[in-house]
This record gives structure tokens, sequence and C-alpha cells, in this order.
């Protein structure tokens, strides 16, 4: 009879098997990392300036504005390398020492850090700075070459954060400046605030904003083609300690938020507030985690019907293990409209526990709806404006802004998972490929500095590659796209960096080039080359396969040329092998059979084969090869071919490089890295063995010679009387008898050849190379 907790355990079993599956079907690889050496960056850095953590694309006038640590740069677009023209704005000594009496760092927190940059017109810039815990706007200006702030000086507070290192959020519309930021110096009071002529925030209220992290806001213009005559909509994302659960702890929640454009606030109840702001969870839902995830950075992707944007946002984990993790999901604009437009609200209750509990609300809502914008139904009814709100409806929404409907992803489920890995920036962009459709590529920043560039196929999540930007690892802290010139520009702390979308020249073949499967790049047969896409691209030379990695259009591959190698006996032989993907799988064969990774013989590394303890057996035919999987394909690539042999003792004499031959020509594989030469380093080191052996047989002798002398063996006065006799027996053979010496029985009679074929069979055996032959001499006591 079968337990009844059999059923129980094996359908948990089960469903943490799915989850699991789920979860590694998720966690994707780069196909191919490109070294901070190989990625052909352009690079600005200013000695002394630290923080490039602000960015203003200007196309209009080819220019990247840069905010820095008390300094302002327009740099070349197409090249960043060059500055055009540098402003700068420093603290004054005044407010530095009145922020170090604060208990602010002098040299760190105590300075000015440029963290607003927006264009009003086509001549102002609007621009903010922390100024010292203390901050203030201007207006900057770009005339005749020249950056220069035009000494307005205005207060920044609320629009600007007193942290340099705090998160915040703004935009510029309509003239207007919307900005998500704290109005103290402690950072206690959050606020969403728009500066205009009629000043509108938030309520100072934890069920408004909880001690919030502000990471992005953006307007989307839903007043377009509306047949509701509706307003356009400002959308704000952030993170935030969640007020409607009961946890021992405080649990971070992501939410998005949104007001209309608009509003006016009430006439008296939400005085000078927002009488439209609601906010709804954004739920990124991975499997096997308890605690959701933190939105980190969010990218808005525009089409001409505002219908069909969206919204790319990146989370990461906030367990407090060790067990980092990062997830990418989509959202719809239409998806997130819905859960305010008709989703149910969230209202607290009190409980004996003296806190609050929050719960659905079922009641009966106020006309008209709480939180809508001022639309064609809402004016039918008397109500031009949310001055003209009654009071039940501003009080609903005062005190119920939360929606008990979160907003879940397009696919329900995460586009991308990588663990072990912190994302920090996003941006997307759209591209036509060769098949006449448009493909969304997203870049993303990491914490260590590397950009990874993902694309989505059919569901399935495709990482092209990832490529270090930064020689040391430090965070991107803001990534921009210029789609006019087709360049991403990333920020950190020590610089900024600017590289193409695209570098289609690492593709070295056409089989490279296609199952990289990168919407920017197709093979040339004309050419022979992997070139980046033209606009619009017909040409029936090319070769694209995207969906399928398909590469049966591609020419044969080019034959790699055998490199040949000096077999050394005894010695431990290293061919190099270098893949240069990190999906694919690296196998060896020799004389056409593979080779066992298991057999003690060899070692297989990343980046080679060594074989221990060289042998006759091991002359032959070596191949490097990798096996990479495209769907359900495999697809094999030659990286190189060696072949070792065992020269005859002649011409090793004439080598200067043990284990490299004359007729050595190098390999037309891309990957293979020619290598230094392995043998001659352990000849080396046999030789300097030999060198202290004799050196030490030396010292015996003398030691030895000495000590026949103080027992009276040996005497001057015997060797002054046998000096004249000429007798052989009394000097010492410069040969040993063959017998002693087996190893002189070579092919090679030749007396140096032979002494140096027994250095190379054998350059740990000093007794081998003559040694033991003084020794004896002088040891024999009979002879004396």
């Amino acid at each position: 009879m079968s337990s009844p907790l059999l059923i129980p355990d094996v359908l948990c079993g089960l469903l943490l098997f799915c989850a699991f599956t789920v979860l590694c079907a998720l966690d994707c690889t780069p196909r191919k990392s490109v070294p901070y050496e190989s990625s052909h960056l352009k690079v600005f850095r200013e000695e002394g300036i630290w923080n490039y953590s602000s960015m203003l694309m200007r196309e209009d006038l080819g220019l990247l504005i840069l905010g820095a640590r008390e300094a302002i740069y327009a740099l070349d677009i197409n090249n960043i390398s060059f500055a055009k023209a540098k402003a700068s704005w420093q603290v004054t000594q005044e407010k530095r020492n009145e922020c170090t009496y604060k208990g602010k760092h002098p040299d760190i927190e105590c300075r000015n850090y440029i963290r607003t940059l927006h264009q009003i017109n086509s001549n102002v810039m609007y621009v903010c700075g922390t100024n010292a815990f203390n901050p203030i706007c201007d207006d900057l200006t770009y005339v005749d070459g020249k950056l220069k702030l035009q000494g307005k000086q205005e207060e920044g507070k609320g629009k600007c954060p007193f942290d340099p290192f705090q998160r915040y959020s703004s935009i510029v519309v309509d003239g207007d400046l919307y900005s998500a930021t704290v109005l103290n110096f402690l950072g206690s009071e959050p606020v969403i605030l728009r500066s205009s002529q009629t000043v509108l925030r938030s309520e100072f209220k934890s069920s408004w904003l909880n001690e919030p992290t502000f990471i992005y806001m953006d307007v989307v213009p839903e007043s377009m083609d509306s047949p509701e005559n509706d307003d356009d909509k400002i959308y704000m994302f952030f993170s935030e300690n969640a007020v409607e659960f009961d946890f021992y702890s405080k649990l971070v929640v992501s939410r998005v938020a949104r007001i209309c454009k608009s509003d006016r606030g009430g006439l008296r109840t939400l005085q000078r507030k927002w009488t439209s702001f609601l906010k709804a969870t954004l739920d990124c839902p991975v499997p096997g985690n308890i605690l959701p995830y933190v939105i980190q950075d969010v990218y808005h992707v525009r089409y001409d019907n505002w219908r069909e944007n969206m919204f790319y946002a990146i989370f990461t984990s906030q367990s407090a293990s060790n067990d980092v993790s990062s997830a990418v999901c989509a959202y719809s604009v239409l998806d997130i409209n819905g859960v305010f437009a008709h989703g149910k609200y969230k209202t607290p209750v009190p409980v004996e526990a003296s806190h609050m509990k929050w719960v659905m609300y079922t009641g009966d809502l106020p006309v008209p709806r709480p939180g809508a914008c001022i639309n064609n139904a809402a004016r039918a009814s008397g109500i031009n404006s949310s001055l003209d709100l009654p009071d039940k409806n501003l009080q609903f929404i005062r005190d119920r802004p939360l929606m008990d409907d979160s907003v879940k992803p397009l696919t329900g489920k995460p586009l991308l998972f990588r663990r072990g890995i912190s994302f920090t920036r996003l941006v997307v962009d759209r591209t036509f490929a060769l098949d006449g459709q448009a493909y969304l590529v997203m870049f993303v920043g990491t914490d260590n500095g590397f950009v990874q560039k993902a694309v989505n196929y059919n569901g399935e999540m495709h990482i092209i590659e990832e490529l270090q930007l930064f020689r040391s690892p430090e965070p991107i802290t803001v990534l921009r796209l210029s789609t006019n010139t087709s360049q991403l520009y990333a920020g950190s702390a020590s610089g900024v960096v600017q590289m193409p979308v695209a570098d289609c020249s690492r593709y070295s073949s056409c089989l490279d080039c296609v199952l990289a499967r990168d919407p920017y790049c197709a093979w040339d047969l004309s050419t022979q080359h992997c070139t980046t896409l033209p606009s619009p691209s017909k040409d029936v030379d090319l070769v694209q396969s995207l969906k399928e990695g398909n590469p049966s259009r591609c020419p044969d591959p080019v034959p790699v040329k055998v490199m040949n190698r000096s077999l050394v006996l005894g010695n431990n032989i290293k061919l190099p092998c270098q893949k240069d993907l990190i999906l694919a799988k690296v196998n060896w064969s020799f004389t056409g059979k593979p080779l066992n990774p298991s057999n003690r013989k060899y070692s297989i590394y990343s980046d080679g084969l060594i074989i221990y303890n060289a042998s006759a057996a091991d002359a032959g035919r070596y191949a490097c090869g990798t096996v990479e999987q495209v769907l359900s394909k495999q697809y094999h690539r030659t990286l190189a071919i060696y072949e070792l042999h065992i020269p005859s003792l002649v011409n090793d004499k004439d080598n200067t490089e043990v284990g490299m031959s004359k007729e050595e020509s190098p390999t037309t594989a891309p990957t293979v890295v020619e290598p230094s030469p392995p043998q001659s380093r352990s000849t080396m080191n046999s030789l300097m063995a030999i060198e202290i052996a004799l050196a030490v047989v030396s010292v015996l002798l003398l030691a030895l010679l000495l000590w026949n002398f103080s027992k009276g063996h040996l005497s001057l006065h015997r060797f002054s009387r046998q000096k004249p006799s000429k007798q052989p027996s009394k000097q010492p053979r410069s040969l040993p008898p063959n017998d002693s010496a087996p190893y002189l029985r070579q092919e090679d009679t030749s007396l140096e050849s032979t002494e140096r074929a027994g250095l190379f069979l054998y350059p740990n055996n000093n007794h081998r190379n003559g040694t033991d032959r003084s020794l004896k001499y002088a040891m024999d006591e009979s002879e004396i």
C-alpha cells in the first residue's frame, strides 16, 4: 500500500522540476564575448573629472552633451574622442563649507554633479546640478562652437536630487519640467513635481510614495486619434517599499504610475496636488523565486501609432544571498492603460494589530472614475477640468491611489534572464533585416562594464555577443542610442565609450556571419566579407538567416593550412587552439579519431591541447574544431591542424627553437593563436640544470682533492716526481668506455651530434652527459 504522502510529494517534485526547467530555458549565454582590446571603441575622459552620469543627444547639432562632475562637454556625436566645447560649473567655497558642516564629504559629495540635461528649444538647454547638496539650475546655450551657462541660477529643489548618487528621473513636455526626486536635504520627502505656471506635486503620504527609488518617466501621446478626446499621459517607473503586504521586513516592489498632462489639481481637496495619480505593481515573474524582482531601468519603444508602444524594463533580484540574477520584461502601453482604466482599486482597512491592511475595494465608485483624465464623457457631465471634480471623487483617489490589479509582461515571462549578472541600463533599437521584417535589438549594460546584445526570434532569446566597454570592471550608469548614426554611448564613473550597434568585420567567415544571426550583418558573396546590411536591403548576393540560422548558401570554407611541429621525445607539447565562441564546444582528433578527454595522456583546455611525456607514438596529425548548435542542428568548423613529426638529429642540431620546424607555415584560421615554442623553455631548463650539476661536481672534486692532501694520500712532492713521467694511466680519461654510455650507439657517429642527442633525449639525467666520469676518477684511490 502506497503512502498517502506519496502523491503530494510527486506533485511538488514535478512542479519544482517544471519551474527549474523553465528557468534553465530562460537563462541565456552570449554566443561570443569580445574583450576590451578587440572592441574598437572610441573613449572620452578628462583627467580629474569623474561621474559622467548624464547625456543629451543633440543630433540636430551633431553633438552629444555630456554632464559630469563640475563640467559640461559638447562632444562630436560621430567621434566622442573629440570635445568641441566645455563649460565648467564649480561649487563656491562657501557652499562647500556649508555642505561639509552638514556632515558630507568635502571632496566627494560637496561638489556639483550635473544630473539634469534637457532641450527646451533649438537654442536653449536646461541643466541642473547638485551644487553641494543645494541643487541649482540654469540655461545652457551652444553658440559659435562654445558652451555657455546663462547665469540664471534658479533653485533646483524638486528638479534635481540633493545626493549626487541618488536615482531620479525628469522629462520636459511642452516646456514644462516633470521631475521625480526629493524636496529636502535628508531625502525624506519624495515628490513627483511639475514645474510650470501651475505647480503640481504628489501628496506626502506613504500610500502615494513609500521610500521610492525613481527610475524613468516619459510621455505617451494618447490624445492622438483618440475617439474619447483623451489626454496625454506621463508614465513613471519606480520601486518602493510595499504597503500592501505583511512581511517580516521591508519588501521592495516595482511600480508604474500615471498622471494626466492637463491635470490642474483640485479646487478644495488636493489643491496643487495631482488628481490623476494612480499606481500599479509591475510584475516580472521569474520561476522559482519568491521575492519580486526590482526594476532598474526602462526604455520606451515608440511607434507611429502610440497603441503599439512598449516599455522594456530590466529587473534584478533582491535576495539577501549572493545569488544575483537579472531579467528583462516587456509591457504594452495598452495593458498598462487597461489596468488604470478598468482595474480594481485597493483600499486600507484597520485591523486589531493597530496597523492597516490593504484589500480590494468592492464598494461603488464615484463618477467620473477616480484618477481618470478629463474626456468627452466627463465634459458631457459639466466637468471640463480637474478643478471641477467633486470632493468625493478627489477624496477617493487621495486615499486609494493603488490598483489591485498588477501589470503583466507581454509574454507572461521574462524575455531575457541571466544568472550571476546585474543589469544596470537598457536601450532598444529597431532595425529591418534582409527578410523585410523589423526586429527589436536590446543592448543591456551590466555592473561589470559589459554590454549584452540580444534579440528575440519567435520566442527564442538569442544573445548575439557581449562586449567589454571598460578595461576595469565598473557599472554602466548611463546608456544612450543614436538612431541617426547607429552608435551606442555608455557612461560610467571614469569615462564615456562610443561603439557601433554592429561591427560585422568580427565575423571572419560566411558560416560565422550567418550563425551569428545578427540582424545588422549579412555575408556578401561577391566580396567574401561580412558587411553591414544596407537600407533598403535587396541585394541577392547577401546571405542572412536570422530565425533558422541556415548557412546552406555559404560557399565551402577555405581549407585550413597544416602547421608542422617537431616532436621532442619526453617533453610536454602544447598545441594552441583558441575558440572564439562561448557556446561552441571544442573537440580534438588524432589521425582522424576523436581524443578521449579522460585520457591522462592529454589535457584539453579552453585554449589548446597538452600532450604529456611525448613519445614516438604521439607523432601524427592533430585537428582542433568546434561544434556549434543552432536550434536543432549542429555545425562543425575546423580551427587548426597540426602535424607532429620526429625530426632527424642533424636537423635538430641546426634548429634554434626546439619544437618548431623551419618549414612551419602559419594557419589561415583566424581563431588560432600563433604559439610560442613550448619545448625551448624545457631545453633551457635542462641546460641550466646541467650547468648547476657541473658546478656542484667541481666543488666536490676540489673538496675531495683537499681531503686527499690532508690525509697524506697525495703530496706536492709526489706530483713533482711523477711530472716527467708520461704514464697515461695517471691522467684522467677524456672519454668513458663505450659500455658505460650505451646511449652513444646512435645512427649518427659524430661525437658532437651524439652528445647533443643525449642531452635532448635525457635532459634531466646528468650522469649521461659526462658528469660521472670526473667523479669516478677522483674517488678511485687505487689509481693514486
